[in-house]
């Protein structure tokens, strides 16, 4: 019996370096970028024009993702900030590059 082993993002997006944080979780990266960079969702992000990928990690079970994605949201910002520039000092955009312009 084969095993499929999923992925779970937990993601950090803004608008610009030290701006609005926002913290979602999804099962695929890449789409969920997709659609906040084009606005196609109502809601806090797109009303905050929160496009920028800053941070991710993945997990492999959902529960853990949930877990982890909750326990960020209650964290103070200061530590927020840490963690994006422990990986990201310049507050890049991860997913620059990954959709054709």
């Amino acid at each position: 019996m084969h095993k499929t082993i999923h992925q779970y993002y937990i993601y950090i997006l803004t608008n610009k370096k030290n701006g609005t944080l926002y913290i979602g979780m999804t099962n695929d990266l890449q789409r969920r970028i997709y659609e906040h960079k084009n606005k196609l969702n109502d809601g806090f992000t797109k009303k905050y024009n929160l496009d920028r990928l800053v941070y991710f990690e993945n997990h492999q079970f959902v529960d853990d993702a949930i877990k982890r994605e909750k326990n960020l949201k209650n964290w103070k910002r200061d530590w927020k900030i840490n963690l994006i520039i422990k990986d990201n000092p310049q507050w890049e955009d991860l997913a620059s590059n990954w959709y054709d312009q």
